[in-house]
């Protein structure tokens, strides 16, 4: 018998119900009628080879036992994590409100872009289906003061309360509001008086991270220590660690630090792939409104590099000797790209003096690791001739302005000297201003447009006690 010889009034409400699945079962057909939001499920008895009426379909039951969930779709998560981020466990008794519930759970994480779940039930109970899709848009969870538990600790934490967190967050939904309850959760059962904020970190419009962070409770850096330091540099960091000593504890911060300060010491010997781990606290000295800690920085200094060749190339308007003169660097020394970072400084003044304020020098390294060597390729782009523009003293009543303007020797329009200013300062204090103690600021303003500087010099005198 086809299915288009069956009793019309069942299979109208069907098809009426939406698309249908054939699953035999016994002497019936189950036929599973999903809809946009739920999945209808209708018995229909199949009809026997006599003039007998069917019997009308059984009425599903409102309750059933959840004896089973199966989750397809995530790449992201295992199926346990979303089972139980959407508060089902098997073997309770549910409806299908329950399982709607569950799916409005999921979606408002902001974790998956789409969510649908389908049931079929017997005398055994309810089988769950859910069917999500996974978000592409996640960024990593920082936290920036939380220095009462490991990382490790702290995300296992996070995790047993909040299933779908696992260091990264979606932009959309209440995923990052629920790690962020967690994290109250915990201070408050560790008798900590902090709030547990969060932001959303980036630039340019563009969110790189989640950060969060403790408000309310003080966290002082008591003092600092280094591991995997050789002896040579150990003594350079502690010096630079010490300034640290007694300043807030912000991991953001001390990233900065490693950068400005920790980096720079193992560049200027050669050790151009040092790294340095996030800084990690332990906890010495705790009250409910202030903590102390201690601070560990591990480094990885890599290989030590030595300088192989210096190339330098693409200057017009100066020579590569002239500009290698400026280059403290040795061949077959260790590398030093603090002072190669100076020397480079050196060479764009160089090209200011001459007025080529917009020249550009880019460093190329090239590091050959079978033989811990580098190669450094300068790259000099000589820029637009900038003028003379315009010229305005601040500061100064009308009388030692125009005294102070006469003194200024660079007319309009004459090729520009980065240098000048500087010199035109100390000429103004020897024959100008010399009753007094100044505070001189000078700003050059290089528009692009016209390939003009304006200058801006401001004089302040300074307070007598």
């Amino acid at each position: 018998m086809s299915l288009l010889d069956w009793p019309r009034g069942p299979l109208v409400r069907a098809l009426a119900c939406g698309r249908i699945l054939r699953v035999p079962i016994g002497n019936h057909l189950l036929f599973s009628i999903s809809s946009p939001v739920w999945l209808c499920l209708l018995a229909i008895p199949v009809p026997a080879q006599t003039a007998h009426k069917p019997a009308p379909p059984a009425a599903s039951p409102s309750a059933f036992t959840l004896v089973s969930v199966k989750v397809t779709g995530s790449q992201r998560y295992r199926a346990e994590a979303v089972v139980a981020a959407g508060g089902l466990q098997t073997g309770e008794s549910v409806t299908e409100n329950d399982f709607k519930l569950a799916s409005a759970r999921l979606a408002e994480t902001g974790a998956f872009t789409s969510v649908n779940y389908s049931y079929q039930y017997s005398a055994q109970g309810a089988k769950l289906e859910l069917e999500v899709v996974d978000s592409d848009h996640f960024v990593p969870a920082r936290f920036e003061n939380v220095v009462w538990f490991s990382d490790q600790e702290l995300m296992d934490k996070l995790r047993s309360r909040v299933p779908l967190f696992l260091g990264q967050l979606p932009l959309e939904g209440k995923l990052a509001d629920q790690v962020s309850v967690a994290l109250q959760a915990l201070l408050d059962e560790n008798n900590l008086q902090g709030r547990a904020d969060y932001l959303r970190a980036g630039d340019n419009d563009r969110v790189a991270a989640i950060v969060y962070s403790v408000s309310g409770e003080t966290i002082r850096i008591r003092k600092t220590e280094f591991t995997g330091a050789g002896s040579d540099e150990m003594p350079l960091l502690e010096a630079a660690g010490a300034k640290l000593e007694g300043q807030d504890y912000l991991r953001s911060l001390l990233r900065m630090q490693e950068d400005k300060n920790f980096v720079p010491i193992y560049g200027a010997r050669g050790y151009l792939k040092a790294t340095f781990s996030d800084a990690s606290a332990k906890v010495v000295e705790q009250s409910p409104q202030e903590t102390d800690v201690d601070v560990a920085f591990s480094v990885d200094a890599g290989p030590r590099y030595q300088v192989a060749q210096i190339q330098v190339a693409g200057s017009k308007v100066l020579s590569a000797d002239k500009l290698r003169e400026l280059i403290h660097q040795k061949l077959g020394q260790p590398a030093n790209a603090v002072q190669l970072t100076s020397d480079t400084d050196a060479m764009k003044k160089l090209y200011g003096t001459l007025g080529y304020m917009a020249a550009a020098i880019q460093v190329m390294p090239t590091l050959d690791d079978d033989h811990a060597t580098v190669s450094y390729q300068i790259r000099v782009e000589d820029g637009d001739l900038y003028h003379m523009g315009d010229l305005e003293i601040q500061g100064l009543d009308a009388h030692e302005a125009t005294r102070v303007t006469a003194k200024w020797a660079l007319a309009k329009n004459d090729s520009y000297d980065s240098s000048y200013p500087q010199r035109f300062v100390k000429d103004v204090l020897k024959t100008v201003l010399v009753d007094g103690e100044w505070n001189i600021s000078i700003h050059e303003m290089p528009e692009a447009a016209d390939k003009t500087v304006d200058v801006n010099v401001k004089f302040e005198r300074k307070a007598t006690l």
